[in-house]
């Protein structure tokens, strides 16, 4: 049986502690970001495995976005099992797997630190989800233990070193999103989770994980409005983390005021540098832990 190691945050702090929140707002940011890095996340989910007739259980749902596009890779034979704590987010996500036309997508309203279901799972997936777990390896245990031996575990986090030194050119840019890294630093959450991966999936139990990564790059007005919209999400945990936003002036209209720097230098810039980590399961693991099982053969 797995138990939290105790000088950990508590399950509840956890929750309380999110610094996204459930807003409207977010909501919707949550579903143009995750167009935008959709081609990225399916590329990485076929070349780990993900494919027809699967199941496969997606940790920290949200608005259901990788949940579709997990049940259309895995077909009609196949199903996805969302995990959220948020019941708003549930429901609608809920709406939106329906009105895609989707019937092999559900969801459970649970935490990630504490998944009730014991069925297996062909595969277990997540994207930017352990950047905000208190003991990101404690979830990938539990999540391990779900999957079939020769089962395939893929998550995506982020690492925020290469955006804040690509955007070090642009005063307005760079300053923005180093107030949004300095206030998820205080937070408590792991900027650097992409990186992490490796080490962390090999606690959990795993192989070492094959991993790339991967930027989107733009210029656009709507590329550019979803690091303010963000930076919008995360004013309440600044103001509590005491990170002064003032410096930046008006956010009504700091993604014209980014655009015109962006334009001026002719420049591009990042939204966030998505890690991709994945590994089998041990053919022999010992579903109980997620480690191998004692055994004379050999594993090819």
């Amino acid at each position: 049986m797995l138990t939290h190691t105790p000088n950990r945050k508590t399950t509840s702090q956890a929750v309380t502690d999110y610094p996204l929140g459930y807003t409207d707002a977010e909501h919707q940011r949550l579903i143009r970001q995750a167009a935008l890095i959709a081609p990225i996340t399916e590329r990485f989910f076929r070349e780990a495995g993900i494919g027809p007739g699967q199941h496969v259980l997606d940790l920290g749902s949200g608005m259901g976005d990788v949940a579709m596009l997990v049940a259309r890779l895995v077909g009609s034979s196949g199903e996805v099992v969302g995990i959220e704590r948020d019941p708003n987010s549930i429901a609608r996500a809920q709406a939106r797997v329906a009105a895609a036309g989707f019937r092999n997508a559900n969801f459970l309203n649970t935490d990630v630190n504490n998944i009730a279901t014991n069925r297996p799972f062909d595969a277990a997936v997540g994207r930017f989800i352990l950047m905000f777990l208190p003991d990101p390896v404690f979830v990938l245990r539990s999540a391990v233990r779900l999957v079939r031996p020769g089962g395939v575990v893929a998550f995506q986090e982020p690492s925020w070193a290469p955006m804040l030194a690509l955007g070090a050119r642009l005063p307005l840019w760079s300053r923005t999103r180093h107030l949004i890294h300095e206030t998820l630093l205080r937070s408590g959450a792991n900027r650097e989770m992409g990186l992490a991966l490796y080490s962390a999936f090999q606690e959990a139990g795993l192989p070492p994980p094959k991993m790339h990564l991967e930027m989107p790059l733009g210029s656009d007005a709507d590329f550019i409005r979803l690091t303010s919209d963000l930076l919008c999400s995360l004013r309440p945990l600044a103001e509590q983390h005491k990170v002064s936003l003032r410096e930046l002036g008006d956010l009504d209209t700091l993604s014209d005021r980014i655009c015109s720097e962006v334009a001026a230098a002719n420049s591009v810039v990042s939204l966030i540098v998505v890690v991709g980590a994945w590994s089998r399961k041990s053919a022999t693991a010992d579903s109980s832990r997620g480690e191998p099982a004692e055994s004379s053969e050999s594993v090819g």
